[in-house]
């Protein structure tokens, strides 16, 4: 059987311990991997990637549907309890359902199932999310960046808002919660729009967070004095509400305030301005088969020559995937030095990295 190779060349060293669970160097406890299913979307946001020119990933090098519940299996076992499918845009994986359904069958050490949540852009979500609730799905995050129909078309180069809301409105309906609404903070974009977007979240029963752009642009053309900071889009909520800090964060992306004392509630996602990263607990698995362990990590760990060779005893093909999940977790540094003259922009857009 060969040694697991990382993608920067390195034979991945082994690790006793299978089923002991994913702790790094620094002591973080990993619980959540985020898996995406296709680098493909409906839309083209322009934060995102470029409308035309993008060099997709090859079909035969995305994972099939038995590779991605072999690897969160392995995952489930060494503590993984949450499964986040993302993309590029899930709902265009055709076995989106199947997907859903086999993943929410694995249990952990425990005997309990793992949570199925789901990032999407909505547009096919009335058409699919009976099916997804009745295979497991248990938690939504949707992107809606703007409620006017002139800045959707000019952001996401597609005239597709209308899609956006009635998936939303299906999910409101649904039994799934929480529902959580994400828009990224653009300035001279929607920044006009922050109370309405939270607003709009309410009537909805939903949650609404705001996420800081970060350097993860297709075409490199992230800029930080053109970044909406978390301090910014606090200063607008406060003209029109009473912000009151929850506490108990733990490994949340999302710092959250109460509104007016209650019940609801609008997040932040200050990636940039106040990282979160000494309590992240989150490992990425892309499309074609590799392991980060930060969305910003220039290092991938390549589980494709693992998953498609032909060995003797399948026991050890898994043993090999856990050493390279063990691998990828003891190679994740304290932070993500944006904020370091150093930082290097990852080689990848978001929608081939898993957003």
């Amino acid at each position: 059987m060969p040694e697991p190779v990382a993608a920067d060349g390195g034979v991945v060293a082994a690790a006793p311990g299978r089923g002991a669970p994913l702790v790094d160097t620094h002591g973080r406890i990993h619980r959540d991997l985020r898996i995406s299913l296709t680098d493909r979307c409906s839309l083209r946001c322009t934060y995102c990637m470029p409308e035309q020119g993008n060099e997709w990933l090859a079909k035969t090098s995305i994972l099939t549907l038995d590779e991605i519940v072999r690897i969160a299996g392995i995952a489930a076992a060494d503590g993984i309890t949450t499964f986040r499918l993302t993309g590029g845009e899930p709902l265009l994986r055709t076995d989106i359902v199947e997907v859903v359904r086999r993943l929410s069958r694995i249990t952990g050490p425990d005997g309990r199932p793992v949570e199925i949540a789901m990032t999407t852009n909505g547009i096919r979500l009335r058409e699919l999310l009976p099916a997804l609730a009745d295979a497991g799905l248990s938690r939504l995050n949707i992107s809606i960046d703007t409620l006017r129909r002139d800045r959707f078309r000019e952001l996401t180069r597609r005239d597709r808002l209308d899609d956006v809301l009635d998936g939303i409105a299906a999910a409101a309906a649904s039994d799934l919660r929480p529902v959580k609404l994400n828009a990224v903070a653009m300035r001279d974009v929607n920044v006009d729009e922050i109370v309405e977007l939270v607003e709009f979240a309410i009537a909805h029963d939903a949650q609404m967070r705001f996420i800081e752009q970060m350097p993860l642009d297709a075409g490199h053309t992230w800029d930080r004095s053109r970044m909406v900071t978390q301090d910014e889009i606090l200063e607008v909520l406060a003209r029109r509400w009473t912000l009151t800090p929850v506490p108990g964060r733990g490994g949340a992306p999302a710092a959250r305030w109460v509104l007016d004392g209650g019940p609801h509630t609008v997040g932040v996602i200050a990636s940039v301005t106040a990282p979160f990263c000494g309590d992240c607990d989150r490992l990425r698995l892309t499309a074609d088969g590799q392991l980060r362990n930060c969305l910003f990590s220039t290092t991938e760990y390549d589980l494709l020559p693992i998953l498609r060779q032909t060995p003797s005893v399948i026991e050890a093909v898994d043993g090999d995937i856990d050493r390279m999940l063990r691998s990828c977790v003891r190679g994740k540094l304290p932070g993500h030095a944006i904020n370091d003259p150093s930082f290097l922009q990852p080689a990848r857009g978001m929608n081939a990295i898993g957003g």
